[in-house]
């Protein structure tokens, strides 16, 4: 399904650059994507099952880090899986970062993503084979696409490269597009389970307010307050001295 977003820019980044957090997503994807089929033409692809999210051993082996890890990985033997995630990570994550800064948008891309994968592992163990694996960055892809709807519903998508309509009404149809898909026969709706996973928890991410909440000012580092704790020591310090001084010298 192709679609095309028209970019406004607010400030804080030029037009023509990538802010870092959809940057290095890009990078780290497209990296692992190339190292996994290579490791797969030489037939050593299997050592990154370690890294796929399979809900039985999940959750019966405590492998927790598979809820994480899967969202880096695609599949090795089509270019179409990572090629689309990317173009809409690209498209629809940049200016949503710009907006929230790269901090929450990290923070929102991956709890869609994790999200949506505890919903592949409730599917499969009530719908499916627990022992069925997944990969992909779909859960937050639809994540973002969920988060771009409300944020910009006004904004025209040019849905097939042909038909302009409001973002909000274009996240509706791919919304309903992955409900259905769930209901479809065999493993294939594991993915579509993922996809309206990450839709659903970023959809909880607003209700609940997060997403117009003002953004924490970071405090000063560990080293910092360690440098102005000694700074505040050697002042201290300087000042007893100079008031020993002065006793000394109104003594005399």
């Amino acid at each position: 399904m192709a679609f095309s977003s028209r970019s406004y820019a607010p400030r804080g980044f030029s037009s023509g650059s990538l802010p870092p957090g959809v940057k290095w997503l890009m990078i780290v994807n497209t990296a692992l994507f190339v190292v996994y089929f290579i490791a797969t033409q030489m037939g050593v692809g299997a050592g990154f099952r370690w890294l796929t999210l399979i809900p039985q051993r999940a959750l019966e082996g405590l492998e927790i880090w598979r809820v994480f890890t899967y969202l880096f990985l695609h599949d090795p033997l089509g270019f179409w899986h990572i090629l689309l995630n990317m173009l809409t990570l690209y498209m629809f994550g940049a200016d949503l970062e710009r907006q929230w800064g790269t901090e929450r948008f990290l923070r929102y891309y991956f709890l869609c993503g994790v999200g949506a994968g505890l919903c592949v592992i409730a599917a499969n163990y009530v719908f499916g084979d627990p022992r069925q694996a997944t990969i992909g960055a779909s859960g937050a892809i639809y994540g973002l696409l969920l988060a771009f709807g409300m944020m910009y519903p006004e904004r025209p998508i040019l849905f097939s490269f042909l038909f302009p309509i409001p973002a909000k009404y274009f996240v509706m149809i791919l919304g309903g597009i992955a409900f259905l898909s769930t209901f479809g026969a065999g493993g294939s709706g594991v993915s579509h389970v993922a996809h309206l996973g990450g839709m659903l928890f970023g959809f909880g991410y607003f209700r609940l307010g997060a997403a117009k909440a003002p953004a924490r000012r970071r405090g000063p580092g560990l080293w910092a307050q360690a440098e102005q704790w000694y700074k505040d020591y050697k002042l201290q310090r300087a000042k007893r001295k100079f008031e020993v001084y002065l006793r000394k010298h109104r003594d005399d």
